[in-house]
């Protein structure tokens, strides 16, 4: 595994090798979201290898970091679920996949009310019941494949769009039956119910759940040195935290997300971070992502939440970002 110090130096060669685009660099996160790129955050780590002024700005959903992405105010996406992602292209938006941020399963899922008494032997109760759904984020994709799992007609369902925080709190006030969400929104919800499959059992079904790095496609082809050395960091600490996870690099992270010690230890110990070399395999950008796009997309335009979707998705993944900082 190539260590921090390695990944950084490759990453200053890169940027050094030709006089970048862009002047500064505005990124989009989620709050209560902990990863390892917000310990290199709060050290500064991309500032220096990039040797520009990066902004953060933090949403709440992915489709409103497509919104920002389009319009111009943000360059990079860390972390956007891959159906917002899917939706996007989908109706045109030249974005593109640049890495695989985070593979989850148990952190993104659906939330019964206790006092319904609900579980997977009895999921077909929830027709004609009241749901909080993030739209067009994988929350909402992992609600349409687990109701079409149980045989829940959607149009029994009365769905309300609701951020995870919202929809949380909606759960806890009994303002519906029961809620999907990610993150610190999903955490609580569990407070007052119970979640219908595990996320073995969701994977085991097929539905994947995972987040990407994204940007427009015309801003990788200008800035093709940024990108590279902008993942080249994410990389690194990625690196680092998957061989120490160290209480040091734990405690920035929570503190950039915004969570306490002990709920950033929960959420971010079921999340994996694959490496670059995994990534760019046959089973993450080498081929399955882009099919599990397909996938999603097409579950969509069944469900009536797009209009269409794209004959492929090959296009919609560039790999040379990534290629370069293994290749460095």
């Amino acid at each position: 595994m190539k260590t921090m110090t390695t990944l950084m130096s490759g990453a200053a060669l890169l940027f050094a090798a030709q006089s970048a685009i862009a002047e500064d660099l505005t990124v989009g996160y989620f709050l209560e979201w902990p990863m390892p790129f917000l310990a290199a955050k709060a050290d500064g780590a991309y500032d220096e290898a990039l040797g520009m002024d990066v902004n953060w700005v933090s949403f709440e959903t992915g489709t409103a970091m497509s919104a920002a992405m389009a319009s111009g105010d943000v360059q990079i996406s860390i972390s956007q679920g891959v159906p917002p992602f899917v939706v996007a292209a989908s109706a045109g938006q030249p974005l593109q996949v640049i890495d695989v941020a985070v593979s989850y399963s148990e952190n993104d899922n659906c939330v019964v009310a206790t006092q319904l008494e609900i579980d997977k032997e009895s999921a077909d109760e929830l027709a004609g019941k009241k749901v909080a759904v993030p739209m067009g984020t994988a929350a909402h994709y992992g609600f349409l494949r687990q109701m079409d799992h149980f045989g829940v007609d959607l149009d029994t369902l009365s769905i309300v769009d609701m951020a995870p925080a919202d929809g949380a709190a909606a759960l806890a006030q009994g303002a519906v039956d029961f809620a999907c969400g990610y993150g610190g929104g999903l955490s609580r919800m569990k407070e007052h119910g119970n979640v219908l499959l595990t996320g073995a059992e969701k994977e085991a079904l097929g539905i994947l759940v995972f987040d990407v790095t994204s940007a427009p496609a015309d801003f990788i082809a200008e800035n093709g040195d940024v990108v590279s050395t902008f993942l080249s960091v994410t990389a690194a600490v990625n690196a680092e935290w998957n061989e120490t996870k160290s209480p040091e690099m734990l405690a920035k992270i929570a503190a950039e997300s915004g969570m306490s010690l002990e709920a950033t230890e929960a959420s971010i110990s079921t999340f994996t971070f694959p490496s670059a070399e995994d990534q760019l395999s046959a089973k993450w950008l080498g081929g399955n992502a882009q099919n599990f796009m397909k996938g999603v997309a097409d579950v969509f335009v069944e469900a009536g939440s797009i209009g269409t979707a794209l004959d492929s998705y090959e296009d919609t993944v560039n790999t040379a970002p990534l290629a370069a900082v293994v290749s460095n």
